[in-house]
């Protein structure tokens, strides 16, 4: 089947992208203040609302490459590829909100989480989760114009570079103006469109397609697994990866933390379950257009998995519905995009100037916005050049949430265990990349003592995860309860078999390896750290919201922990 049976004339095309670039920045300019605020660009003033808030969850959660993952994994995987993708990443986003009802009450008026860090630890720490979220956050960009791409190539005259080019500069278009607030506010509009679009256009093309039919029709291009509801390739090569990689994407994703911080305090936990819900029914939808490819024997255009929904839709839609398709995946993208955006530049402007180049006396709000908006330029330029190389989405997704393994522990232990040091962190997610990265891409020989090694350094960390996650709801002691039963229930089957599935075993040795060397490091520690310093040492930019006074100590506190960087709470854990 090829996509070029319908394609948008130009005008059409130019058209569409005006239509929606030119309402979202006509949105952001009606928000935008003549005299910005640089506390309002990072965090909206604290005080979002919850229907803003729940819509800007679900819509930086769902991003056209969740939408085109989903459907690759229907594709790859069958029946059971989409569920192992929605239901686990719309339970991670629920998993956030007891750890940030916690980081919240901690450091209420904070940026990013990077920030609090450099309070709770000092500048090595802090730099490595914004470091590592810079990361994320360019590849997040770049999937996201590389989806847009392959849309506008498929769909109309335009080459892919110039579809990447027109999307990146529509996001940047309206999100350089009012920063975070553009990216909330018209993030409640495209949810609502992507949602009733969904609940429109999966149906109709599942019937034009000749559904239930063609499931029957097409049970003989399906094996055994992929027909399977609980196939366990899929679960080992899709679902038990993505559980992982989404819990390290809630603790450490910047995107997700700047909504944390501007969600009102009381709304945290409405505001996540409703995006839960939105999040799981649009992902699983759409990836089940993947489910349906593979039993219609549909090969994706050009061999390239990231074209499956652009075909689908080209073959099976009339044009109004085509175009109505366009604008949905077009907002899916945008939505997600303008939030990296935005987290790269609350990135630039509080922890690298604010913190660590200025200091927080110092810091010029001004120059701060400038620093912000010229981050997002840089970065649209840098993920531009980055889509040219056209990487698998999943592949990407999946490595840099693996990747984000290696702070989950650090970063949740250092938010409610007072022993943990600045060494202990940063030692232990060096030891986790140390290891994570040559068994991520093979470098290890996996056979004899060296296989079962880390097999069993993947079985504990199967342990830390599901405790990890009983922990945020019900507390240490059923976290260890089920932590050390699930690794002993794993241990018999996984220890000799588990190093055979690459990704899972990288992520989940990220997390044993963090987790046991921040453990190890920081047990014996006698110093107790004090977490009212935090609400000390972040909050307000901006002149007028603090008084100077307070001002002046919490500058104070950043040079002293620049000067004494490897351990601070040695020096000023007691208050």
């Amino acid at each position: 089947m090829d996509a070029s049976t319908f394609q948008f004339g130009t005008l059409t095309l130019v058209a569409l992208l005006l239509l929606f670039y030119g309402g979202t920045f006509y949105i952001s300019t009606r928000i935008g203040k003549r005299e910005e605020n640089a506390d309002g660009y990072m965090t909206a003033g604290n005080n979002v609302g919850f229907g803003i808030s729940a819509a800007s969850m679900t819509a930086t959660w769902i991003w056209a490459s969740s939408m085109y993952a989903s459907a690759t994994s229907g594709y790859t995987y069958g029946i059971s590829g989409p569920i192992h993708y929605g239901l686990w990443g719309a339970l991670m986003i629920l998993f956030i909100y007891p750890f940030g009802k916690r980081i919240r009450a901690v450091a209420p008026r904070a940026h990013t989480l990077a920030e609090v860090m450099h309070a709770r630890h000092g500048r090595s720490s802090q730099l490595m989760l914004a470091g590592s979220n810079v990361v994320g956050s360019v590849i997040s960009l770049m999937s996201n114009f590389i989806a847009g791409g392959v849309l506008i190539s498929m769909l109309s005259p335009f080459t892919f570079i110039q579809g990447v080019l027109m999307v990146a500069g529509g996001v940047l278009l309206y999100t350089l103006w009012s920063g975070f607030r553009a990216s909330v506010l018209t993030d409640f509009v495209q949810v609502v469109g992507m949602l009733g679009a969904v609940a429109i256009l999966v149906p109709v093309i599942f019937f034009a397609a000749g559904f239930p039919a063609a499931f029957e029709t097409g049970a003989i291009n399906v094996t055994a697994q992929q027909e399977s509801f609980f196939s366990s390739d899929a679960f080992m090569n899709q679902g038990a990866p993505y559980i992982a990689a989404v819990l390290a994407y809630a603790i450490g994703n910047q995107t997700i933390a700047q909504r944390l911080f501007a969600v009102r305090e009381d709304l945290i936990k409405p505001t996540f379950v409703t995006a839960t819900f939105g999040y799981g029914a649009m992902v699983i939808g759409v990836g089940m257009l993947g489910v349906l490819a593979l039993y219609l024997g549909i090969t994706p255009e050009g061999g390239d998995v990231n074209n499956l929904i652009p075909q689908m839709a080209a073959e099976y839609l009339p044009p109004v519905l085509i175009a109505v398709f366009f604008i949905m995946i077009i907002g899916a993208l945008s939505s997600t995009a303008d939030s990296d955006l935005s987290a790269l530049s609350s990135i630039a402007m509080a922890d690298i100037y604010g913190q660590n180049v200025a200091g927080k006396e110092a810091a010029n709000p001004k120059v701060m916005l400038l620093i912000g908006r010229g981050t997002m330029v840089l970065a649209s330029a840098a993920a531009v050049a980055f889509a040219s190389l056209q990487l698998n989405i999943l592949d990407l997704l999946v490595f840099v949430g693996a990747l984000w393994g290696a702070l989950v522990f650090p970063v949740i232990a250092s938010f409610y265990w007072d022993k943990v040091t600045n060494r202990a962190f940063t030692t232990a997610v060096i030891a986790a990349l140390a290891l994570f990265i040559p068994v991520r891409f093979g470098w290890i020989p996996m056979e004899g003592i060296i296989a079962i090694a880390i097999d069993i350094i993947a079985v504990i960390g199967v342990g830390v995860v599901l405790g990890l996650m009983s922990f945020g709801f019900f507390g240490l002691r059923v976290a260890r309860v089920v932590a050390v039963v699930a690794t002993l229930a794993v241990a018999p089957f996984a220890i000799g078999s588990l190093h055979e599935y690459a990704t899972l075993t990288a992520s989940l040795v990220a997390y044993a390896v963090s987790t046991l060397v921040c453990w190890g490091m920081s047990v014996g520690n006698k110093e107790r750290f004090d977490f009212a310093v935090i609400k000390q040492r972040t909050g307000d930019f901006d002149e007028g919201e603090e008084s100077a006074d307070v001002r002046v100590a919490v500058s104070r506190d950043d040079r002293d922990d620049r000067d004494d960087d490897l351990d601070p709470t040695t020096a000023r854990s007691t208050r």
